[in-house]
């Protein structure tokens, strides 16, 4: 999925959530926090290949945050078009009332 499909699924998502709760920032948390769960593991997976020799014991807690890691800009698009998207949905649902 590239970084629009990230933030069209993100979208249904909180407004899923949005029209059963009427809680449209609950959607948004849950969305995004899908969205960056996914991008870090991803981000531990490219650290325990580059420098922890294929172990995860190796991996210090820090791993997934390493700069060295994040090198593209997908991988932080792809977090950040989701994350950004819901929080300005749930600004304008809930400043609209509903």
């Amino acid at each position: 999925m590239n970084y629009f499909e990230h933030l069209l699924v993100a979208m249904a998502i909180q407004i899923a959530i949005g029209l059963l709760t009427r809680n449209w920032w609950a959607g948004a948390a849950l969305a995004s926090a899908y969205f960056i769960g996914r991008e870090v593991s991803q981000a531990e997976y490219r650290w325990i290949e580059q420098f922890g020799e294929g172990r995860r014991a190796n991996m210090p807690w820090w791993g997934p945050f390493d700069p060295r890691v994040w090198q593209t800009k997908d991988q932080l698009v792809d977090w950040l078009a989701p994350t950004l998207g819901t929080c300005l949905l749930a600004f304008i649902m809930t400043r609209k009332g509903a």
